[in-house]
């Protein structure tokens, strides 16, 4: 329900006073005084103000200039394009342009930029083509004549020319049509013409250009240049290096961030633990690297390796060492050679099965899985032999062989085996998956014991026996017959 205050504006609005009617425009603007906010309304009486000053200027040929330049403000403020099909649109559209042709001014940068935006943002597609008919059947209005437009493509360029001058002054609107300005760019055009620039001769202003108007890699690269990194292995190289111009490089570094740009987080993380850098931060340091090595960097990675290895005893984990061990794997996988040497004190290595205690009750177990058909082995038996198989691959004792669970051994880079829950004091082991033959006996020992009850194996004493009893039949059904082929 409209206020007491409101209702009062309206009705001195509706008796000609031109203060009330920019009051209630204002209204409608804000939503103030509770009134809904109604850009179409406000526009209304907006016209009926700017009208009666101007017919006030004819008549008494009194200045009202300063009254005009107060409902241009107000008019630059309207959202133009909320009030396209209104009866007041074609006043709000004859004025934008009048506005945007005055002098350089924050009310002729906000008629600009609003132009260009309904003009030509490719998110306002529909709209555009809603007002292209308008403009068709209705004409261009009453347009300041210096403009020399034409039709609505001779409008649409001239909205071009006003995003191109915010583009290049600087006002509240520069960075949203700077934003703009990049999406309309064919290919990103404009772009690539800077940082060839950059590339070619070294043209510092085509750089700072090409970071101002988003290009990722040139944010990086100005970032790296201010904070005097040596781009190649992205440490900062010894020097003068001001906290002004690290904070400069901090900027520019975040917004490459952002992006999502690896060397930049890495380069952030770098950055706050340099001690002369006024926000140095070490947990924020680790933040940066924490993100850098989740996008791949390598020797992020393995920064993160080891320092979770050293906070190993303060972390919460199921098996101590497992987080560590896998950013190191990751940095190893990309060749960072530190990373080879922290992660054997963590994983253990058993790369040649056939040195392994179970080797011959492995071959045994491989040949009676690619014929349990033929022996008509039940389900415990064929478990069993995948069993005896994955101790192989792996050098399990006989309680890791008999208790470990088959179907979670597998992590990305490593076995966890882990028998605690029956007996508590053998201790985890990590060991390194090295070849494409123990990824397949895992996945192949995982699809049989997919499914399986816990309980479908019985306690410890149950498999013992049974394990004795598979065994037993393993060697006298097969080391009677020398294989002729072992399995790779």
């Amino acid at each position: 329900m409209a206020s007491r205050e409101f209702l009062k504006i309206l009705r001195s609005a509706r008796l000609g006073d031109v203060s009330a009617q920019q009051q209630l425009a204002s209204a409608y603007l804000n939503g103030s005084f509770n009134t809904p906010i109604q850009p179409a309304n406000a526009l209304i009486w907006l016209e009926k103000s700017y009208l009666f000053i101007t017919n006030q200027k004819l008549n008494e040929h009194s200045s009202g200039d300063t009254q005009i330049s107060q409902i241009q403000q107000q008019i630059s403020e309207v959202p133009l394009f909320a009030t396209f099909n209104s009866p007041a649109f074609t006043f709000g559209w004859e004025s934008f342009w009048s506005i945007a042709e005055e002098n350089a001014s924050h009310v002729s940068a906000a008629a600009k930029w609003q132009l260009a935006d309904l003009l030509l943002n490719p998110l306002k597609k529909e709209l555009q083509n809603q007002l292209e008919i308008w403009v068709s059947k209705k004409g261009l209005g009453t347009l300041p004549e210096h403009l020399n437009a034409t039709d609505f493509t001779s409008l649409k360029n001239i909205a071009k020319r006003y995003l191109s001058e915010l583009v290049e002054t600087d006002s509240a609107f520069t960075p949203q049509a700077k934003e703009l300005f990049i999406k309309l760019q064919p290919k990103n055009e404009a772009l690539s013409s800077l940082w060839n620039a950059w590339i070619a001769d070294q043209n510092e202003d085509a750089l700072i250009q090409a970071a101002e108007f988003g290009l990722t890699i040139a944010k990086l690269t100005l970032g790296l240049k201010l904070a005097q990194f040596d781009e190649v292995s992205l440490a900062i190289r010894e020097g003068a290096k001001s906290n002004a111009s690290l904070k400069k490089a901090a900027h520019w570094l975040e917004l490459a961030a952002k992006d999502g740009d690896r060397d930049a987080w890495f380069a952030l993380g770098e950055i706050y633990r340099r001690p002369q850098f006024s926000g140095y931060n070490a947990s924020e340091s680790d933040r940066c690297f924490d993100s850098a090595a989740d996008l791949g960097h390598a020797q992020a990675q393995f920064r993160k390796g080891a320092n979770l290895w050293r906070k190993r005893e303060k972390i919460e984990e199921k098996v101590r060492g497992l987080q560590a061990s896998y950013w190191l794997w990751q940095a190893h996988q990309q060749g960072v050679p530190e990373a080879e040497e922290l992660l054997s004190k963590i994983l253990e290595n058993v790369s040649d099965p056939k040195k392994n205690d179970w080797y011959q009750l492995a071959l045994f177990a491989e040949k009676a899985l690619n014929h349990h058909a033929e022996y008509k082995l039940d389900h415990e038996w064929i478990l069993m032999c995948h069993r005896l198989i994955i101790a192989n691959q792996f050098n399990l004792s006989k309680a890791e062989l008999l208790l470990c669970e088959v179907g979670q051994l597998q992590h990305e880079h490593c076995v966890v085996v882990d028998i605690r829950w029956e007996l508590p004091k053998i201790l985890p082991r990590l060991i390194q998956i090295d070849s494409i033959q123990q990824r397949r006996f895992l996945l192949a020992a995982g699809k049989a014991f997919a499914g399986t009850e816990l309980d479908q194996e019985g306690n410890l004493r149950q498999r013992r026996y049974r394990f004795d009893r598979v065994t037993s039949w393993l060697n006298s059904t097969f080391s009677k017959t020398q294989l002729e082929v072992e399995p790779a």
